[in-house]
């Protein structure tokens, strides 16, 4: 496939994410967006820009598999909060790649943590069904994603590494998802003792980024464990979307450790915060945190701004930055993916191209 190509995607879901990359495919130089799936009855049969607030762009939501089969895209965009393992199947074995941003990176918590209705680990049904079809599949986001890539080249000049560390250490007050905040155990009381396995039920895909980062390292782990804090909020908050009431989760501090000998070599941590008004409470940095101990060392900030001129007082404009950052690393990628061999893959996988952005020329 030339670079003058461009690649045909169909996305799935407009959520938060979703709706963001409808803009971005329609800006981006490598793509044609050639379809949309929907889950929600209301949203099929309407225009695709006019579903996410844009003009119309000519592309109808449909809302069967084989509408995305019959339209012959290159590849498939998955950008719901879940995955949808029958989904990807159904696509795979059609000969349709597939790219999603929902909760997978290497398969290790999805086989882990997760039963297939079949009885098989979800690894060897989305493998069968990319050998059936020729078809690539690839999970991505900006974390677990491309912080863990980030992770990965800051040690390029490091002589001996003793140990690395990437944390996001965010305010996540401007991700609108009620259904992943109630799972995840926010605005529950903190004492709560179901809160812990939420916790860890869907933050374990976080283990798959310790994982990568191993495999890139040729570092064989003996484990990965989940360590956890919370913080209560110290007051009742009202976000406006959500309702944190004064005792309930509003902020935590997890870390996977990826262990070798005893001894954390990888690891990969989460500073959240939905409200600074919490005890504990964490100093929140709002950036990505690169820390390599080793011969020599390195610490690296990755920060992220909007580009000039937009308002960040209006909240849907910085929640637009935290839905870029996370589908870009998955858009970028695509003509990479298209053109990787056929298997589940991994970012240790694709060239560096996979990883870059584009100039708008």
């Amino acid at each position: 496939m030339s670079s003058a190509t461009k690649i045909r995607v169909f996305q799935v879901a407009t959520g938060n994410l979703g709706t963001e990359m409808i803009e971005r495919i329609q800006r981006h130089p490598d793509l044609e967006l050639v379809g949309l799936h929907c889950y929600t009855a209301d949203k099929i049969g309407r225009d695709a820009g006019e579903i996410v607030g844009l003009d119309p762009i000519g592309v109808t939501a449909t809302g069967t598999v084989e509408e995305i089969i019959a339209a012959e895209p290159d590849v498939v965009t998955f950008h719901g909060v879940f995955p949808d393992e029958a989904l990807y199947e159904r696509v795979l074995e059609a000969g349709i790649n597939v790219v999603t941003t929902a909760d997978w990176i290497t398969g290790y918590h999805r086989d882990t943590n997760w039963s297939h209705p079949s009885g098989r680990k979800v690894s060897e049904v989305i493998q069968s069904a990319c050998e059936r079809g020729g078809s690539t599949f690839y999970g991505t986001g900006m974390n677990p994603g491309l912080n863990q890539i980030l992770g990965i080249v800051h040690t390029a000049d490091v002589a001996e590494i003793q140990n690395v560390t990437v944390i996001e250490s965010v305010d996540v007050s401007c991700h609108h998802s009620v259904e992943t905040w109630k799972e995840v155990g926010y605005g529950r009381p903190v004492d709560d003792p179901s809160i812990p396995e939420s916790l860890h039920k869907y933050t374990a895909v976080f283990a798959d980024s310790v994982y990568l980062m191993a495999d890139a390292f040729d570092l064989e782990l003996d484990e990965v464990t989940f360590n956890y804090e919370l913080g209560a909020c110290t007051k009742d908050i009202d976000l406006g979307w959500y309702q944190l009431p004064k005792g309930s989760l509003g902020a935590n501090y997890i870390s996977y450790r990826g262990m070798v000998d005893g001894v954390a070599r990888i690891e990969s941590h989460l500073e959240w915060q939905m409200t600074p008004h919490t005890d504990p409470a964490w100093d929140i940095k709002s950036c990505y945190i690169t820390q390599v101990t080793g011969d020599p060392s390195i610490y690296s900030k990755h920060m992220i701004f909007p580009r000039p001129g937009v308002d960040l007082s209006k909240p849907e404009n910085f929640a637009s930055i935290g839905m870029t950052v996370t589908g870009m690393p998955a858009l970028n990628s695509l003509r990479s993916v298209v053109a990787a061999r056929p298997g589940i893959i991994t970012s240790t996988d694709l060239p560096l191209r996979a990883f870059a952005g584009r100039f708008a020329l």
